[in-house]
């Protein structure tokens, strides 16, 4: 356990519960992404129609301009053929406007709902499990170093003294206490290992 970071307890028990949480979270992650993607497909149709009328549209409005110039050249009834060739062509622009305009806010509020409908579970479920994974991280890293220095194991039995439940030190010894305060090495020893334990590590 070299370092100030340990990602995972080395007791077996600990390690495999750490495991099956990242594991869980993860599918809860994957999940959640296809829900968006679904969410964003549904919405992303409306775009698709959108994007057809403007397209359609737009066809129909060139057709009808070009016609509409066509029929100008006309002697003497050419302005009265053009202008309502010229009219439905503006016509047919303004409906080819209004298909842009949807497919362009239809795909906005694909992103936005996705995001709506994804975003606040899995932030629910990542950032307490981030916290724990990093606190633990952090904690056993902090205990292993504390460990490998001169005296550690003295200041792991006492902090083991300070937090630990009193069935667990008295399982070490009748008075853990006065067995730490007189230096007994295997009360002193088995303190330490208490608290290592506490920590996810051996």
């Amino acid at each position: 356990m070299s370092g100030r970071f340990v990602p995972y307890a080395a007791t077996p028990g600990r390690a495999i519960a750490q495991v099956l949480a990242d594991i869980s979270v993860l599918v809860w992650v994957v999940a959640w992404y296809y829900v968006a993607r679904a969410v964003h497909t549904a919405i992303s149709a409306i775009a698709d129609v959108g994007a057809d009328v403007e397209s359609g549209a737009h066809g129909i409005s060139s057709n009808l301009g070009g016609a509409g110039d066509s029929a100008g050249d006309i002697p003497l009834a050419g302005d009265a053929l053009s202008k309502p060739l010229r009219s439905a062509a503006d016509a047919a622009q303004n409906i080819a406007n209004a298909g842009h305009g949807l497919d362009e806010r239809a795909t906005t509020l694909a992103v936005l709902l996705a995001l709506a409908v994804s975003v606040p579970p899995v932030l629910a479920v990542v950032v307490p499990w981030l916290l724990l994974r990093v606190r633990f991280a952090r904690r056993a890293g902090a205990t292993a170093a504390l460990a490998r220095t001169e005296g550690g194991a003295d200041l792991l039995a006492l902090r083991a003294l300070a937090s630990r439940p009193m069935p667990r030190l008295l399982n070490i010894s009748d008075d853990p206490l006065e067995g730490w305060r007189s230096g007994d090495p295997e009360v002193v020893r088995r303190l330490a290992a208490l608290e290592l334990r506490a920590s996810g590590l051996k």
